[in-house]
């Protein structure tokens, strides 16, 4: 057999030990939990709109989660809403949760129209969905996707 053969399923299994070695590297994570847990209006313009969400994130890994930021674009009653991202870090520790402030960005002129009918038809509550990334200080895990989805009393 020339040994040219022989060298081929040897590079193989090398390669194959490699990449489950550098798969054993990369922890597995599960995707945070986010909630809405309050909204406070900083900015109100004809044209645009500033607001301070405080957001609840739930950690379901054994590990911390040290986050460098949040980016995310969050709809309000089918409707696009805004869009914006966290100011600083923070980690949220293993199993456990943390609470945070982000400022939302919006022009309401366009969609508030069509957001008050559902308010009318329900006042105590309306739905949001958050769509984004949770960027991490994680080493080969440098962002998370998301999508959360919820109701946000109007109490």
């Amino acid at each position: 057999m020339n040994p040219r053969h022989r060298l081929v399923p040897a590079l193989f299994a090398v390669a194959a030990l490699g990449a489950a070695g550098c798969a054993g590297l990369v922890p597995k994570l599960e995707t945070p939990q986010l909630s809405v847990i309050g909204v406070e209006v900083l900015d109100a313009q004809l044209l645009e709109q500033r607001f301070s969400v405080r957001m609840r994130v739930r950690n379901p890994n054994d590990r911390d989660l040290p986050i460098r930021g949040l980016s995310y674009t969050m709809q309000v009653a089918g409707q696009d809403f805004g869009r914006g991202m966290t100011a600083k870090a923070f980690t949220v520790p293993a199993l456990g949760e943390a609470e945070f402030d982000m400022i939302v960005t919006t022009n309401l002129a366009g969609s508030l129209l069509r957001i008050l009918p559902q308010l009318e038809r329900n006042p105590e509550s309306i739905e949001y969905r958050l769509e984004g990334r949770v960027n991490t200080d994680l080493g080969l895990v440098r962002s998370i996707p998301f999508v959360e989805k919820g109701r946000l009393s109007m109490k």
